[in-house]
This record gives C-alpha cells, sequence and structure tokens, in this order.
C-alpha cells in the first residue's frame, strides 16, 4: 500500500466519518476504522470478519494488507503493523451489522474508484505521451549528432558515400546495444586550469553577448562543478580519463545553473578550454575534435536530459570524444 490517495467518506446522517485510503483498484479500512464506519464495537466488527473467512466468503491472502501505522500509546507514538481490509470485506461485513450504511459506502466508494482510474488512465497515457517524446528527442539528436560528427568526411567519394558515414552509424549501433564506452583513451596526468583562468574566459564572451547579466554567478555551484572533476578516493582519480572529466564538465556546468544567463554556452566553452588544456582540441591531424554543430547538439542534449539520464548522456560525450580522436 505505497502509492494511495485518501477521501473522506461521511455517513448521511451525519453519525460516521472516516479516512478512507484507495490503492490497488480498490479502498482499505482498519479494524478500527470499520467499527467507526457501521458505528459497532470493535468485538462485533472482528467477529463477522472472522465468520466472512471462516466461511469461505472471500479469501483472506486476497483481501487483506498490512501497513505500518502510528499510534498514540502511553503518551508516546508506536509504530505498528496493523491489517487492512479491502472494499469486499468491508461490504461484507457492511451487509451484516448496517446494510443501510454499507450500501451508502459501496455506492460512494465505487464512485470514487471510478473517479481515480479515469484521472489514473488521464496521467499514464500524458506520461506515455511525454516519454515516447522524450524517447524520439533523444533518437532525433542522436542522429543529428552522428551527422554533425561526420561533417567533415563530406569529400570522400560518391562510391564511398556510405563508408564516410560508418562512424555515425557504429555509434548509432552501440547506443542501441548499450555498447556506448565507459572510459576515455586518455588516461595520463591532467592540467586542471584554474577558477580564473575559466573567469577570464567567460568575461571574454561577455562582451559578445548583449546582456548585463550573461555569466553572472549566482551560488557556488559553477566552482562546485570544477572541484567535482578533480575528485579522487584512495589516491584513484573518480574520473579516470580527461574524455570522462570533459564530459563531466560539461554535464554540470550545464546541469548546476550557477549562473543568471549564459549556462549552456560558458558549459560548452569550458568544454572545449579544458579539451585544449590537455591537448584534445585537435586530433592528431589537425582537425578539431568536435564540430561546431556537434558542439551545440551535445550541449543541448544535455540540456535536454533527465537527471537518470546522466549515465548515457556522459557515455554519449565520452564516446564521441573517443571516435573522433
Amino acid at each position: 500500500m505505497e502509492e494511495q490517495q485518501i477521501a473522506i467518506f461521511k455517513s448521511s446522517d451525519g453519525e460516521a466519518e472516516v479516512a478512507v485510503k484507495f490503492d490497488r483498484d480498490t479502498c482499505w479500512l482498519n479494524l478500527n476504522e470499520i467499527s467507526t464506519l457501521f458505528t459497532r464495537d470493535k468485538s462485533v466488527i472482528s467477529r463477522h470478519i472472522r465468520s466472512v473467512f471462516a466461511s469461505g466468503e472471500l479469501d483472506r491472502m486476497a483481501t487483506v494488507a498490512k501497513r505500518a501505522t502510528v499510534q498514540a500509546e502511553g503518551g508516546r507514538e508506536v509504530s505498528r503493523e496493523l491489517d487492512f481490509f479491502n472494499l469486499e470485506v468491508i461490504i461484507s461485513v457492511g451487509y451484516r451489522v448496517n446494510s443501510i450504511r454499507g450500501t451508502q459506502f459501496r455506492q460512494w466508494a465505487t464512485q470514487r474508484l471510478k473517479n481515480f482510474l479515469i484521472q489514473g488512465i488521464a496521467i499514464n497515457e500524458r506520461r506515455l505521451r511525454e516519454r515516447k517524446l522524450e524517447i524520439q528527442t533523444l533518437h532525433d539528436g542522436i542522429r543529428i549528432l552522428s551527422r554533425a560528427i561526420e561533417a567533415r568526411n563530406q569529400e570522400a567519394k560518391d562510391s564511398d558515400w556510405l563508408t564516410s558515414f560508418s562512424q555515425g552509424l557504429r555509434l548509432l549501433d552501440d547506443y542501441d546495444h548499450e555498447r556506448l564506452d565507459h572510459v576515455g583513451l586518455h588516461i595520463h596526468r591532467v592540467r586542471y586550469p584554474e577558477l580564473e583562468e575559466y573567469r577570464s574566459i567567460i568575461e571574454e564572451m561577455r562582451r559578445e553577448f548583449d546582456s548585463g547579466v550573461f555569466g553572472q554567478e549566482k551560488d557556488g555551484g559553477f566552482k562546485s562543478a570544477l572541484g567535482q572533476i578533480r575528485q579522487a578516493f584512495n589516491n584513484k582519480d573518480l574520473y579516470a580519463s580527461v574524455e570522462e572529466k570533459a564530459a563531466m564538465l560539461l554535464y554540470l556546468v550545464v546541469k548546476n545553473h550557477a549562473f543568471v544567463d549564459g549556462n549552456k554556452r560558458i558549459a560548452a566553452a569550458c568544454f572545449l578550454f579544458f579539451l585544449k588544456a590537455n591537448n584534445l582540441l585537435h586530433t592528431s591531424q589537425g582537425l578539431p575534435i568536435i564540430s561546431q554543430d556537434a558542439l551545440a547538439s551535445l550541449t543541448l542534449f544535455v540540456a535536454a536530459s533527465k537527471p537518470e539520464e546522466m549515465e548515457t548522456v556522459t557515455r554519449l560525450l565520452i564516446s564521441v570524444l573517443n571516435r573522433n580522436a
């Protein structure tokens, strides 16, 4: 009984009022609450419940759930596990002790269940539409990114047109089969630019954007992001490679929202600066390790992702850097 909704039932004569828990397509009351509902002593209700199960009218395993409840005893709160009985049990007891109240409650509970069901279907349909859109956006983003990665191969001969896209196609295949890279290629001594070096770049960028609040820090989120990629445990870096550190830097600066304006632009610039500081901004052939379109796509990809998708996003970033090296 985890995700539940609660509604208040009031009898037409005003004698009974009880908070009813709705969950698992039914409603639930404990012994005390059933006693209150039908204005009968607990011993009477308990006897009828035993009769319902003893006669085989209902199956106890299918109609009873246990739930921890806090009760006041002797001036202190004590947690106890109580039996909760579903609508079938409640109605069976109601017909035995107060048929009019039982009928009222059955009609009331049935209408509430119908309302909750309709609401639940509407919510689930909306969530399903949102999830489908997220998945479509994810796949579209990767395909756009793959085209951007392959942009520099456009001079390839017409006969080699498919070969020129092989890297992007492999990236898509690895994504579909959950084979994106975990670790970068370059595991060596890392140069970490100082905070003031990054701030100098932000100041230089500020001149290009017409915004009085561009690059204005709101909190310590930016410094925290720079510090996190340097973390180590037992003299072992949390992020082993330069590519992993760069990927986390881009992710954290985007997601920390540490600036009043310009978070994505600043994140992308810091990402490039970190790669440059570690001699990874260009390939051995002198080509940029990432194109301008790919950089924009990756940064937007990070911004649109959910927190639970962090591993997938960072692995995609690492894979792009590895395959372009």
